[in-house]
């Protein structure tokens, strides 16, 4: 596929996110441009630097080892530390400890394509001593900046149907596009969990997903998946939770303050990306062709939003509600004690809140979003 190269979020920031003393953790779904970002950024830094692969027997075995002379011997003398993959590496938060306490100076960045394995490695040797950020496919508000909102809008379907990874927006070849899309989630989606967790039987999982994908927007029971499938609720509990660690999926659970018949006890669950959500459905059909445009548009307004969020570092508590007699808004944030609620149309309808909702949260916002406004939704 074409060499271009599309300007992330990250790129001015990432320099001084990293700390001396400090281990910025950038996590990510596979593919979604972890190790070219960090390339691209140390390419243009000073300095003495050592690029590393939690593949690499050597690294591995320096960093699992805990031996404190022999890792300040060998890599506390530069002046930036960068590992790809470190979840690969066992204990690898320990020999990370051990450069951090002994060498003040060191700036250290490790990526990890699953939050899985590497925070449960770092998170307590490293406490106080790291920072965490998510690289995403691309979002709307990277390709504004470079595409223009035009140019979005008109590629609207395209993002619908076939994502945001780079290797996808960087071609405008169909046939290449789909033909990624399929390796993708033949070679990749699932690489971390067979390695991380004992999986006895894989094509459940794909088709757990599958159900999921007919589901967007809509409250899922674990207890019918776990009966459709043939398998425990708990397995399909832990199934969707490994999913969610490894930027697969993204759940959306249910809010209530007051009234009893609000749901809660059940949750919604996006796909990070609309491309691999089609892929494991087969389904690369045009808009017109199709009926499910309204999940299409709810799955990409929210996680768009959800990528705003934590690219701006906007700190909000995402929920949707329903009650019981199926009034309902699709997200509401909790920002600051105020509750803002977003209503996802993509045709021309219009909507207001359940008077219900008004009565109930009287010092709510509401809005529609549709295609004549997301832009600054996501924006």
């Amino acid at each position: 596929m074409t060499e271009i190269w599309l300007k992330r979020y990250y790129e001015q920031l990432l320099p001084d996110l990293a700390q001396k003393g400090k281990v910025l953790i950038l996590y990510g779904p596979r593919r979604s441009g972890n190790t070219k970002l960090i390339n691209k950024i140390l390419a243009d830094i000073p300095g003495n630097i050592y690029y590393g692969n939690g593949d690499d027997i050597e690294l591995r075995d320096l960093l699992s080892s805990q031996n404190s002379r022999r890792i300040i011997s060998l890599l506390g003398n530069y002046d930036l530390v960068f590992i790809d993959e470190a979840q690969r590496i066992p204990e690898v938060g320990y020999g990370l400890k051990i450069l951090t306490d002994h060498s003040p100076d060191l700036k250290i960045i490790i990526t990890g394509s699953s939050s899985l394995d590497l925070a449960r490695q770092t998170g307590e040797p490293l406490t106080g001593r790291q920072r965490v950020r998510i690289l995403f496919p691309l979002a709307v508000l990277e390709l504004y900046e470079q595409w223009g909102g035009m140019n979005i809008f008109q590629r609207l379907e395209e993002l619908m149907i076939y994502g945001s990874y780079p290797e996808i927006l960087t071609t405008d070849n169909i046939e290449q596009k789909k033909e990624y899309l399929i390796t993708l989630r033949n070679s990749y989606l699932f690489k971390d969990i067979f390695e991380l967790d004992n999986i006895s039987n894989p094509s459940v999982i794909s088709d757990l997903l599958k159900l999921l994908a007919f589901q967007i927007g809509n409250e899922v029971s674990l207890s019918e998946l776990g009966s459709s499938l043939r398998i425990a609720r708990q397995t399909v509990e832990r199934y969707i939770d490994l999913l969610e660690k490894t930027f697969i999926l993204k759940k959306l659970p249910g809010f209530s303050r007051n009234l009893r018949s609000e749901v809660t006890k059940t949750s919604r669950y996006f796909f990070y990306d609309n491309g691999i959500r089609n892929a494991l459905i087969n389904n690369f059909n045009p808009l017109d062709m199709r009926n499910d445009k309204g999940m299409l548009w709810e799955n990409l307004m929210f996680m768009e939003r959800y990528k705003k969020q934590h690219y701006k570092q906007i700190y909000s508590n995402n929920y949707f509600w329903r009650t019981y007699d199926k009034k309902e808004i699709d997200l509401i944030e909790e920002r600051e004690g105020k509750l803002y609620g977003y209503e996802f149309k993509w045709g021309k309808g219009k909507a207001t809140p359940a008077k219900l909702w008004q009565e109930t949260y009287p010092e709510s916002k509401f809005q529609l979003i549709n295609r004549d406004n997301f832009i600054d939704f996501l924006v």
